[in-house]
């Protein structure tokens, strides 16, 4: 039974909610993702607990989120002339068997009771590095991914809701699994899960039009790409705004340890129902992206969602209630990834086809190259002044970001309009009426 028969079965919401998975290529990318990215939450959690089991630091919890999210910042660009350059799913399977080997390195140390705190910030590192080529380099691909551009925006959204789903159910037996049997354990499991990722890619039947040989140096093409980016002002408006984001934001995330041990008076199980309660949220926002029609409206979403995502952090940072830290959590979790996957979609939609690689390796430094400085500026912040107040000064910083994002927005809509003109998002005969162009 083919995928198009069970949509006409199912009816109109199923086909719409899944439309992406009417592509081969991209079954197989959510089939191996959605092993990995499991295994990916586990680590996160299991490398969290035990940093802070170790240590106790703030600090060196902000220190160890920097080194594995640094290298983004530095590399990502060149990764994203790479992608534009070179098969990106022979770079991805790459990319995957590094990982594993990290992860099953990081297992031994552990399981050999080695381990110490320095050498898990250089582990990080040298995960941030493979990640800094990874992220920018499968953003790309996803476009190859999907036999009809008009499922590129579900795809994009379907990706999403298999990284949060993955966030429910990885914290969850991270925690089960760290209090029972450690954090090694973890470890083992994640490196075993890229090998769903490595035979997916290699099953793919993908016939990508490789571009004439460039004759430019890759810093050419990185201040070419760089132009681009600074001269369109609704990607560089997103961008900046991502940045902002990920920056003053999204650093609660490192700070969740401490949250669950001194403000919540709990420890690892609670910080893994913190984690899944984002997740779930998270999850949430993505499945209602997945559900829309059209990018149109788009860019009045983003600015919502940073509203949402903002005022529920900062009631996240005053709660010394664990059923209402959950809620806000999940709300923040909702914000959050609706703010991230209405970026993405807007941008993958409308960059040019030959700067696709580069913008995204730009979309990869503002959301996950700007964490780590949030992160260590967090845990520098957090031992003055306390986590609590340290979380509620980047929810202010968020509010003032989406304050000017929607005084930017008419003038983003009018030039985001010609560009879906061109592409056939908006027809000719509407584009003068349409109210929403981004």
């Amino acid at each position: 039974m083919t995928f198009d028969t069970i949509f006409q079965r199912n009816g109109n919401r199923l086909q719409l909610l899944f439309r992406a998975f009417r592509s081969r290529n991209y079954r197989l990318f959510v089939a191996g993702q959605s092993v990995s990215l499991v295994g990916t939450w586990m680590q996160q959690v299991a490398m969290s607990w035990l940093v802070y089991r170790l240590s106790g630091s703030a600090l060196l919890l902000g220190i160890v989120g920097f080194t594995s999210q640094a290298p983004t910042f530095l590399l990502s660009p060149v990764a994203g002339v790479l992608a534009d350059r070179l098969n990106r799913r022979n770079l991805l399977i790459a990319t995957q068997a590094l990982a594993m080997f990290q992860a099953a390195l990081l297992a031994f140390f552990v399981l050999t009771e080695l381990i110490q705190v320095w050498q898990i910030i250089l582990l990080s590192m040298v995960l941030g590095v493979v990640n800094a080529f990874d992220i920018p380099i499968r953003q790309a691909f996803v476009v190859e991914l999907v036999d009809d551009r008009e499922d590129l925006g579900n795809a994009i959204a379907l990706n999403s809701s298999m990284v949060q789903a993955a966030r429910l159910v990885g914290p969850s037996i991270a925690g089960l699994l760290v209090a029972a049997a450690g954090e090694g354990v973890c470890f083992i499991i994640n490196s075993a899960s890229y090998l769903a990722v490595i035979l997916a890619l290699a099953a793919m039947r993908v016939s990508r039009t490789l571009p004439p040989p460039h004759q430019h140096r890759i810093t050419h093409e990185l201040r070419e790409g760089f132009r681009y980016v600074t001269r369109s002002e609704p990607i560089r408006s997103i961008l900046l705004l991502v940045a902002l984001f990920s920056l003053t934001g999204m650093p609660y995330a490192v700070l969740l340890p401490i949250f669950a041990n001194k403000v919540l008076h709990g420890g690892v199980h609670t910080f893994g129902f913190l984690m899944t309660a984002a997740g779930g949220g998270a999850l949430m926002g993505t499945i209602l992206l997945a559900t829309r029609r059209t990018v149109l409206g788009l860019g009045s979403l983003i600015a919502r969602a940073t509203l949402l995502f903002a005022g529920s952090i900062a009631l996240f940072s005053q709660s010394t209630n664990f059923y209402i830290s959950m809620a806000a959590l999940a709300v923040s979790g909702f914000g959050m990834m609706t703010l991230v996957a209405s970026s993405n979609t807007i941008l993958q939609t409308i960059v040019d086809e030959d700067k696709r690689g580069r913008v995204m390796s730009f979309f990869a430094m503002a959301f996950m190259g700007m964490a780590p400085f949030g992160s260590l500026g967090a845990g520098v912040v957090a031992k003055m002044v306390g986590v609590q107040t340290t979380v509620l000064l980047g929810a202010g910083c968020c509010l003032l970001g989406a304050w000017y994002f929607v005084r930017k927005l008419p003038s983003l809509r009018e030039q985001i309009r010609p560009i879906y003109q061109r592409i056939g998002v908006i027809p000719d005969e509407l584009a003068t009426t349409a109210p929403k162009g981004g």
